[in-house]
């Protein structure tokens, strides 16, 4: 793909074509589905770059890993994106695919990293550090596209590997978070039922 403009002006009345030419506003569920997933892959590219920054050009091992993993990630969310813009009933040469290996990828991440990790007792509250609180803002984003996805999947076709695959991707963000916080020595704060402000 080449890109050689970035305005078309195409856009100004409120429209917008998926891949195939379908012409929907630009509020349409479909294209909200596809945002949102465009919105959680920037905030998985924040986290990314709060893991580079405080180690100059040499990763530890605990992040060089996580960049890893959510490299893949965003690659995977661009596939998902160009297939939720895609009008239903469209196919197209080397169409980017989500398949319930990709599923089976996230689900063997979650494993690796809860071998190191306490179980919890308490719901904990997002935050820690910048990574996992990153993370934990992306998890939120995360289940936003799925809900949508799934409204959008009442309506119109979506392949449930797709769905499947938010819904594992969230369970991993949250877990991956953790796993950060730890490795880098950050705290973990429980949900305090009824807690007073001291």
């Amino acid at each position: 793909m080449r890109i050689t403009k970035v305005y078309t002006r195409t856009g100004d009345a409120g429209k917008t074509r998926l891949a195939g030419g379908q012409e929907v506003w630009k509020d349409s569920l479909r294209v909200e589905a596809y945002g949102t997933v465009d919105e959680l892959n920037a905030s998985i590219g924040l986290a990314r770059v709060f893991n580079a920054d405080p180690h100059g050009p040499q990763l530890s091992e605990s992040a060089a890993h996580i960049e890893a993993t959510l490299r893949w990630v965003q690659n995977k969310l661009f596939d998902l994106g160009s297939l939720l813009a895609t009008a239903p009933g469209q196919v197209f040469p080397q169409m980017p695919q989500v398949t319930e290996g990709d599923v089976t990828t996230l689900e063997q991440g979650i494993d690796r990293c809860q071998k190191d990790l306490a179980p919890l007792k308490e719901f904990i509250l997002p935050g820690g550090g910048r990574v996992s609180g990153f993370l934990h803002q992306a998890r939120t984003v995360c289940r936003r596209a799925e809900r949508l996805c799934v409204k959008l999947a009442r309506e119109e076709t979506v392949d449930p590997a797709s769905i499947k695959f938010l819904n594992r991707l969230s369970d991993a963000l949250f877990v991956w978070a953790r796993w950060v916080a730890k490795k880098q020595g950050e705290p973990e704060f429980l949900w305090e039922r009824a807690a007073a402000p001291k």
